[in-house]
């Protein structure tokens, strides 16, 4: 059984800390890989990494991690062995189809057993991951062909049509979503399986789930807490942490519902530090995303750090993505580290929050949060 967290010493306890993260995209944009052969071809995405992954680490330092060796990160493996087929663009990112065409079809189908080292794009991407073993010996090849939390999934398997299922057939749409999740769980099995990994983790389980948040918040516990708690049941008996984009404010007590530990609102435009400490107690990251980089400043930057920090988040990151690839976002990166380090030293010597928020310029104090999106 989980144990809830204590949530009235939850974010003391859970301090401060920062991180910088690398992306497939910045090696294989590096290496000069385009996508579709990077996401095709193992031999394109083994270059990618042994020449992409040192020039990030020439470019932006030590200080950034690396991103994971793994096979390409596909979210929708799972979907892909229900049927759904997966696009691979020549310029973009892989896309899928929606192949439950109604509600029955889906209920029908989710029934019956399914071997996911067989079906769908999973034998080509095993043998995949073989080949980059067989190019990076004695380090761990993670499998990239991933899966989703289940309102997510029901997106991919139905479409838009899921936002009308919840209305005109809820009995039918939950039935749907506890067979979608216990099919999540059995490719959780599966990719644990591949990892080595026991399928009920100890320590800590995570959720990824973004679709979650287009549930109107009169319909979450009827639609969302019931299967976001079977899937946690099914894959830890510690720590629930979740990455869930685009909440809204009214929608933040249900993490404490839930039990998490620790939330990644990511890309968020309706929340902020202010929003979410004040609407939950639930420890979380606050993101600066690769979108961001092209209207900021060097002040701006490091103001967002600071006011991030006085405002009570546990933790702040960015990740180089493709478009972070040049020198003028070297030098933004390298502020966000020395913004960082200097608030987790403020607050290692006892510095409060309040006191870090006073080295936010007079400019910033205007622009972060009310005018964070303009």
């Amino acid at each position: 059984m989980t144990a809830r967290p204590d949530y009235v010493v939850a974010r003391r306890e859970a301090g401060f800390d920062w991180h910088v993260g690398s992306s497939q995209g910045a090696i294989r944009t590096l290496a000069d890989i385009p996508i579709r052969e990077f996401n095709l071809d193992p031999h394109a995405c083994i270059e990618a990494y042994q020449r992409g992954a040192s020039i990030v680490r020439e470019m932006f330092g030590e200080e950034v991690r690396p991103a994971g060796l793994a096979t390409p990160g596909i979210s929708y493996g799972h979907a892909n062995g229900l049927g759904s087929e997966l696009i691979f663009p020549e310029d973009g990112e892989v896309g899928h189809t929606h192949p439950y065409e109604r509600l029955d079809d889906g209920i029908r189908a989710l029934r019956e057993p399914v071997d996911f080292a067989a079906t769908g794009m999973a034998p080509y991407y095993l043998d995949f991951k073989k080949e980059m073993e067989k190019a990076f010996p004695g380090q761990t090849v993670g499998f990239g062909y991933g899966l989703e939390g289940p309102l997510t999934t029901a997106y991919e398997m139905r479409g838009e049509s899921i936002f009308t299922d919840i209305f005109d057939a809820p009995d039918q749409t939950k039935e749907f979503l506890g067979l979608l999740t216990d099919s999540i769980l059995a490719f959780h099995a599966f990719m644990c399986d591949v990892a080595g990994r026991q399928v009920v983790c100890p320590d800590v389980g995570g959720l990824c789930d973004d679709i979650a948040s287009m549930i109107p918040p009169s319909m979450w516990h009827d639609l969302v807490l019931p299967y976001w708690e079977q899937y946690y049941q099914g894959v830890t008996t510690g720590r629930r942490h979740a990455h869930v984009e685009d909440l809204r404010p009214v929608q933040l007590p249900f993490l404490e519902e839930i039990g998490l530990a620790f939330f990644d609102p990511s890309i968020s435009p309706k929340l902020n530090p202010r929003l979410i400490t004040d609407g939950c107690r639930v420890p979380y990251t606050w993101r600066l995303g690769s979108i961001h980089y092209p209207i900021m400043s060097n002040q701006d930057i490091e103001d967002f750090v600071f006011q991030a920090v006085a405002d009570g988040a546990s933790r702040v990151h960015t990740i180089i993505a493709e478009s972070m690839c040049n020198y003028i976002d070297v030098e933004k990166v390298q502020t966000f580290i020395r913004s960082a380090k200097e608030a987790e030293r403020l607050l290692a010597g006892g510095a409060t929050r309040e006191e870090i928020g006073r080295r936010v310029s007079a400019e910033g104090k205007m622009k972060f949060w009310d005018r964070w999106w303009n």
